[in-house]
C-alpha cells in the first residue's frame, strides 16, 4: 500500500475522490496532528502571546548552537 498527500486545486477533483473512496478504491484519512503540535497548541490556549513553530524553532537552534561553542 502506497501513501500519499494531495492539495486538491479544483473542487470538482474532490467529487471524484469521494467517488473512488465509495467504490473501495481508496481510503481517505486525515493527517495525525504530530504530538508536539498538539501539546503547543492546549498551551497556546492559556497564553495570549505564545510564540510560532519557527520561533521556536529559532530559539532552539540558538540554545543549541551556544552549547557547542561552550564545547
Amino acid at each position: 500500500m502506497e501513501a500519499l498527500k494531495i492539495e486538491i486545486l479544483n473542487p470538482k477533483a474532490l467529487k471524484l475522490i469521494r467517488g473512488m473512496e465509495d467504490l473501495n478504491l481508496i481510503k481517505i484519512s486525515d493527517e495525525p496532528a504530530s504530538k508536539m503540535q498538539t501539546y503547543l497548541k492546549s498551551m497556546r490556549k492559556n497564553s495570549d502571546s505564545a510564540p510560532s513553530l519557527e520561533e521556536l524553532a529559532k530559539m532552539v537552534d540558538e540554545v543549541r548552537s551556544a552549547r557547542d561553542e561552550e564545547k
